[in-house]
């Protein structure tokens, strides 16, 4: 059974949606919306936050702890979200591991479609090694359409012979962008953070006008998986993406990755956004952080 917190804010997220006429809203007032919800929530008491440049890559360094080193790429179906919608959450990341986070600021669609993205998470990983970081200390992590780029990235990396993260997680990730996932329809009414319509916009505008959604950058379902690290793929069975993580961790294991997957009775999508004001959230950041501390701890 959910938590009256979450409930109160499925509602909240339901009633806002038929409010603003998420159809209707351009790419500028879905990212003012993103940002504001971000701005709604409690960030972790403690924990700073200093600006940074990644190698030309705009980002920030949340948590002063020594353990281990988060590379995290948000969600926002490559078009929108940002260092403002995902700092609370993180700081409750940076606590719950003991060490920092490096929240990317990469660059959006459709502004800047495939490959900015990948080109801007592998840029800010290589400048986390480059400044003396063990890749064994680090991991590479992300929700919704950074949970899918998490696993582009890291496909990058072995593709380009980098020197491999400890492992990688992906929290609800949209890793098809040609909405083939049968829960897509399966899920439609009972998730209410992501629909199908508005993914096919997001797909369109980060392919770009000669880009296919389902090359494997793209969508890395479709990637040869083998040689990755571990990962953690979680997902709630309220969400339309569920089939998108149920196909990452079914594809992964067939090529030999050691992967755990967290299904998330009746939670919704990325419900870890919400650390700090519901249970099923804390919860979920304290899983996130023994996964990273056990893979990255040292």
């Amino acid at each position: 059974m959910r938590s009256e917190a979450l409930e109160n804010i499925i509602t909240m997220l339901r009633a806002q949606a038929t409010e603003r006429g998420d159809a209707e809203m351009t790419i500028d007032e879905w990212r003012e919306a993103y940002d504001g919800l971000g701005g709604l929530l409690p960030a972790a008491e403690g924990v700073p936050v200093e600006s940074v440049d990644a190698a030309g890559v705009p980002a920030e360094w949340i948590g002063a702890g020594d353990g281990p080193v988060v590379v995290y790429v948000h969600g926002g179906g490559y078009c929108i979200g940002s260092l403002d919608s995902h700092r609370p959450m993180l700081t409750h990341l940076a606590s719950a591991i003991g060490g920092r986070v490096l929240a990317v600021d990469y660059r959006l669609a459709p502004e800047h479609p495939f490959p900015a993205a990948l080109d801007d998470a592998c840029t800010a990983y290589r400048w986390v090694l480059a400044g003396g970081v063990e890749p064994s200390r680090v991991v590479v992590a992300g929700d919704s359409a950074g949970g899918g780029l998490t696993l582009a990235t890291v496909v990058a990396l072995r593709d380009a012979g980098d020197p491999l993260p400890a492992a990688g997680v992906c929290l609800s990730p949209w890793a098809d962008l040609t909405q083939s996932g049968s829960t897509m329809a399966e899920k439609a009414d009972a998730d209410p953070m992501v629909h199908a319509e508005d993914l096919d916009r997001w797909a369109a505008a980060y392919a770009g006008a000669d880009g296919d959604p389902a090359a494997s950058g793209l969508s890395p379902v479709f990637a040869d998986l083998s040689g990755l690290p571990p990962l953690l793929v979680e997902v709630g069975t309220a969400e339309v993406l569920l089939d998108d993580a149920r196909r990452v961790a079914e594809r992964a294991r067939a090529a030999g990755v050691d992967v755990t997957l967290f299904e998330g009775e009746d939670l919704i999508h990325v419900w870890h956004f919400f650390a700090g004001a519901v249970p099923e959230a804390d919860e979920g950041i304290t899983r996130v952080a023994e996964f990273v501390r056990r893979h990255a701890g040292g």
